[in-house]
């Protein structure tokens, strides 16, 4: 059998999206329309590959992605991923600087870890959601249920944490026991109690894969299916009770065929003999690849659809297989020893009986060293492969080493070490920031300036021949971080370049001028809305690095996370005697639109100079002699900092 493309791997596991979607869909059907569901993906999503798993699932509606610890939270946000990210273990202190920076959710099962939680998100300015977790049985995390109460009083006297869900877990859901109701009867009365408290905590969540193919009837606001997602059923109990599909195989070829006299010893201490002349198949897999050592003269693999039985012992890299009765086989052959192949298939559930263990363990070991190829609408190159490994903490944090490295690569590229280093310090720079920054992007970016003459009011006529007023209107899309922001104004431009430095620094403006300046008077946020909605100042004041205008609102905490249209409207004036108006684009921008309305002015020969960094930036300049002039670069295409553009006219 010749090699397929996927086989160039010396073995590899076959992770079928396809199925994963389709499970997905079953286990919609049976949680209802007005059930969420989270997506447990810790231990690389069962062996599957998170990154991989998480974006299907997020695709297919899941709400939230369920994890371990902080780490394997790192490891999705790092990949991109920006939905709300549960941790499910108890979190440890050393782990909150990573919550914190990462906006991970983590499980809070004592006050101690409260208040360290607390202490650094004052620090850092920043809200955080948790989830309580509430032992009712099993035994292990959570608070215990009749002390859940008193956690979650002191959770709300907080300011910086915000209550967003609580959660139990059963301890043998797989099975319909009296235990199961009984952690049911627990958790439900504390939910009771906190109702008649007037505490109604938004997420409530219990059910796991087990719970929901045996007790349908105990629904709240949230799932949390596993094993099942993966086609496996939490037990045989279970298996009449929803259409799953197997989506793991894991795969190798034959390496070398050998035919053996009778007497023969196959591998480490001759744990099998040949009874007969025997044909013998070495498949490279072993121990060190995750298959069982238990398996040894147990296990079975399937080659042109037939089972071959491994004989001898399961080495660290090889196995051997007895392949007498599969006479045209040859080396290159596909083996499955996790899947299906013709009619035969080999479940993870055979292999944990053999081998003494459960599903689970057999999903998360299998195929160590391999790498992961996604099937998706039936194909291997829709996805890009994944070599399976476990996230070392800390190394997306090696600033220095990727900084080397993309330096080094802009060296290779221009073919000039000076050219290269300037290429980085001006973009990569520019672009990324401080290194604990998160990139933002923006999209539908609008400028609107008019440009018109002050109220010549009699108090302020010194000050109506010296200056314009200015009206700006900014518009644009992107993911908000936070439910806070800060509009700043600088005299000058150590100030800008402090507000710039601000995280929270939505918007700056940099106002210049004579003695009669006032920056708190003359600068004035007129409105900002995010999604249409009014978003109130609260607060406004004069600061070491400008005027500061704070806007904000408990409300936008349900958008963290998601892409809202931002506007913001400023009224301001400017220096006549400086002739220029600059707009320069701060981050990676897609589309922009900029229009200098100028009628009301009476300015002179005004023209637009625009310099754009992107791959197709060409702007295109309309102008309305008299009136306006507009600069524009279409909705697909990015603009890169630094880029801009200067309106320049005559008096």
């Amino acid at each position: 059998m010749a090699l397929k493309n996927e086989q160039k791997y010396r073995s590899w596991v076959e992770v079928d999206l396809d199925h994963f979607t389709a499970n997905l869909r079953e286990i919609r059907r049976l949680l209802g329309d007005k059930m969420d569901f989270m997506q447990t993906v810790k231990a690389d999503a069962y062996g599957h590959g998170a990154i991989e798993i998480s974006q299907a699932a997020l695709r297919a509606g899941a709400r939230m992605l369920g994890v371990a610890n902080a780490d394997e939270g790192v490891q999705l946000r790092v990949s991109g991923i920006e939905a709300p990210i549960v941790i499910l273990g108890p979190s440890t202190r050393s782990e909150i600087p990573e919550l914190v920076k990462y906006h991970l959710t983590p499980s809070v099962s004592d006050a101690g870890f409260a208040a360290a939680l607390e202490e650094q998100l004052a620090r850092a300015s920043r809200t955080l959601a948790v989830h309580v977790e509430v032992d009712t049985g099993m035994g292990r995390g959570g608070t215990m249920h009749n002390e859940a109460p008193e956690l979650i009083g002191t959770l709300r006297t907080l300011p910086h944490i915000e209550l967003e869900g609580i959660f139990s877990h059963f301890a043998a859901s797989e099975l319909m026991t009296f235990y199961n109701d009984e952690q049911w009867r627990l958790f439900s009365a504390l939910l009771a109690h906190l109702h008649d408290q007037g505490i109604d905590i938004p997420i409530r969540h219990m059910d796991n894969s087990g719970a929901i193919l045996n007790y349908p009837g105990l629904k709240l606001d949230m799932a949390r299916p596993g094993i099942m997602t993966y086609g496996i059923y939490p037990s045989e109990e279970t298996r009449s009770k929803a259409a799953l599909l197997p989506v793991m195989s894991f795969k190798t070829s034959i390496v070398l065929l050998k035919e053996f006299p009778a007497g023969y010893g196959i591998g480490y201490n001759r744990s099998y003999v040949t009874k007969g002349t025997t044909r013998v198949a070495t498949i490279p897999v072993g121990y060190g690849d995750g298959y069982p050592f238990v398996l040894s003269n147990t296990g079975e693999a399937l080659i042109r659809g037939r089972r071959a039985p491994v004989i001898g012992r399961v080495s660290m890299d090889l196995c051997t297989l007895d392949v007498t009765h599969i006479p045209d086989c040859a080396v290159g052959d596909e083996v499955v020893l996790l899947g299906r192949q013709g009619n035969e298939y080999i479940s993870a559930n055979e292999i944990a009986a053999k081998a003494q263990t459960i599903s689970y363990e057999v999903l998360c070991a299998l195929g160590k060293r391999a790498p992961r190829v996604f099937l998706h609408k039936g194909r291997t190159d829709v996805v890009e492969p994944r070599l399976r490994r476990i996230f070392v903490p800390g190394e997306e944090k090696s600033i220095a080493r990727i900084d080397s490295i993309i330096r080094h690569c802009l060296q290779t590229r221009t073919r000039d070490e000076e050219l290269g280093d300037a290429i980085y310090y001006e973009v990569i720079e520019t672009l990324f920031g401080k290194e604990d920054r998160q990139l933002e992007l923006r999209s539908c970016f609008r400028y609107d300036i008019t440009i018109a003459q002050l109220p010549e009011a009699a108090e302020h006529r010194r000050r109506s021949d010296a200056y314009f007023r200015l009206r700006t209107h900014v518009e644009y899309k992107k993911t908000i971080r936070s439910h806070i922001f800060m509009i700043g104004c600088a005299s000058d431009r150590a100030q800008l370049e402090a507000l710039i430095e601000d995280e929270h620094c939505e918007y700056r403006w940099i106002l210049g001028g004579g003695e009669d300046v006032m920056i708190e008077r003359d600068f004035t946020v007129e409105k900002m809305r995010i999604d249409g909605e009014d978003i109130p100042v609260i607060d406004a004041k004069k600061t070491a690095r400008g005027y500061e205008v704070w806007c904000g609102s408990d409300a936008l905490k349900a958008k963290i996370n998601q892409e809202v249209k931002i506007e913001i409207e400023i009224l301001t004036k400017k220096a006549k005697n400086n002739r220029t108006f600059p707009v320069y684009l701060l981050y990676p921008t897609r589309g922009l639109e900029i229009n200098f309305h100028y009628e009301r002015a009476a300015l002179k020969n005004v023209r637009a100079e625009s310099f754009f960094a992107g791959r197709h930036p060409q702007a295109s300049i309309r102008a309305r002699k008299g009136q306006s002039i507009s600069v524009q670069v279409p909705g697909g295409e990015w603009v890169f900092p630094t880029s801009g553009v200067i309106f320049i006219w005559d008096i």
